[in-house]
């Protein structure tokens, strides 16, 4: 099936073919060229510039539900991944709308041309309903995205691409998203007017090692606002070498691919980090690959989870907090040996949002608390982290929900 919008009169210059041979053609936007990756929908309302440059999305294509996308233009300033140079983030993404000219004193450009720089290629002007509807029955896709200003495409070999991609199942992409080399990290979160800060030398006063499988930025810049000095390592660093860094804590990040494979190499070094007795705690594919060493299964989803309005419940306090979410893998709850509780639960889905270890201070969760959109319902998971690490030492706790 071949499809396109109703309304358009000039020549397609995208496309997105699906690996069963659909082909839906648009306006191109962004970046030129075509690239193979899974389809997925974002439900978000705002944050685009967050969700692109979110590296959990890397080997993705991201169809916004909300058809108004760029409207608020580009900055600096609202980027995730940690090394912006190497463009780990979407491979693509799919608008309803043509973009408009921004309208946000944030503003420091066009998304248009932010789009072209962070080599994201983007189709605009299709039904962006009917194609999640889609994905909502099938599954999120392997497709082909491609931009090309004259409209020339050679739909048989596109459909050829999209058909023989294997898709994330069996795909470590945290090798990707990862850090090239060790680095400190002291920016502290942003402030109305003022932007972002920076932690002190001096008002350090815990050290919290952080695997990076592809973390986001606001993830680091929290810890910071809880005076920790961060030391972000690659994420095939030894059990030994992040040992011999003394921290009081680790933190296992978010990151793309399937969490079986990066477990690979992830999983003994986690579990020689449960058994030194550190605090340890994990987001998103930090989670999934915490659940794999603690003798858990993950699974993939039939389309995923990825918004910001996803109700979770945490059993711990059984309040419900509003959560950004972005996965495509999940650890199966069946599969959680004696002694691993859930602590957290999807209340879309009944999917299994966190876990905890008995009688050791280890404890995940699959959403982002990081991400804001309630805007701070998660935020006492950061400080619940920070109490592990002041019991440790034998300080006086913090309130979770300052």
């Amino acid at each position: 099936m071949t499809t396109s919008s109703a309304w358009m009169t000039e020549k397609p210059t995208a496309v997105l073919v699906l690996a069963d041979g659909t082909a839906i053609f648009g306006k191109g936007i962004g970046a030129t060229g075509r690239v193979q990756a899974e389809v997925c929908f974002n439900t978000a309302l705002t944050g685009y510039q967050e969700i692109l440059t979110d590296p959990s999305y890397l080997g993705q294509i991201v169809t916004f539900t909300f058809p108004h996308i760029g409207n608020i233009g580009a900055n600096g300033e609202d980027i995730e991944d940690l090394t912006p140079a190497a463009r780990r983030g979407a491979v693509g993404t799919i608008f309803k709308a043509d973009i408009t000219q921004p309208s946000s004193y944030r503003s420091a450009g066009h998304l248009d041309a932010w789009l072209k720089a962070r080599g994201i290629i983007g189709l605009s002007g299709i039904d962006t309903r009917a194609l999640t509807a889609w994905i909502r029955e099938h599954g999120a896709p392997n497709a082909v995205i491609a931009h090309d200003p004259d409209g020339n495409f050679d739909l048989d070999a596109l459909k050829a691409e999209a058909k023989a991609w294997g898709g994330l199942e069996g795909l470590d992409l945290a090798v990707v998203a990862t850090s090239g080399q060790s680095s400190r990290w002291d920016e502290t979160p942003w402030v109305w007017n003022e932007g972002y800060g920076t932690l002190g030398e001096a008002d350090a006063k815990y050290h919290i090692v952080c695997i990076d499988y592809g973390v986001k930025r606001n993830i680091l810049r929290l810890f910071a606002g809880l005076s920790c000095k961060v030391t972000v390592v690659p994420a095939k660093t030894s059990a030994e070498d992040i040992l011999a860094l003394t921290p009081d804590g680790v933190f296992l990040s978010n990151g793309p691919g399937d969490p079986a494979a990066t477990g690979e190499y992830a999983v003994p070094v986690i579990r020689s980090l449960i058994d030194s007795g550190l605090p340890v705690f994990g987001i998103c594919l930090g989670h999934q690959m915490l659940a794999l060493a603690l003798g858990a299964k993950t699974v993939k989803m039939h389309q995923g989870h990825h918004g910001a309005n996803h109700p979770v419940k945490d059993y711990t306090t059984n309040k419900v907090e509003i959560v950004s979410m972005n996965h495509g893998f999940a650890v199966d709850s069946a599969s959680l040996p004696d002694g691993v509780t859930e602590t957290h639960v999807s209340l879309f889905d009944g999917s299994n949002c966190g876990i905890s270890l008995a009688g050791k201070p280890v404890f995940s969760v699959q959403h982002h608390p990081e991400a804001s959109p309630g805007p701070q319902d998660s935020h006492y998971l950061f400080r619940r982290f920070i109490n592990l690490v002041r019991e440790k030492k034998g300080e006086a706790l913090l309130e979770e929900r300052a």
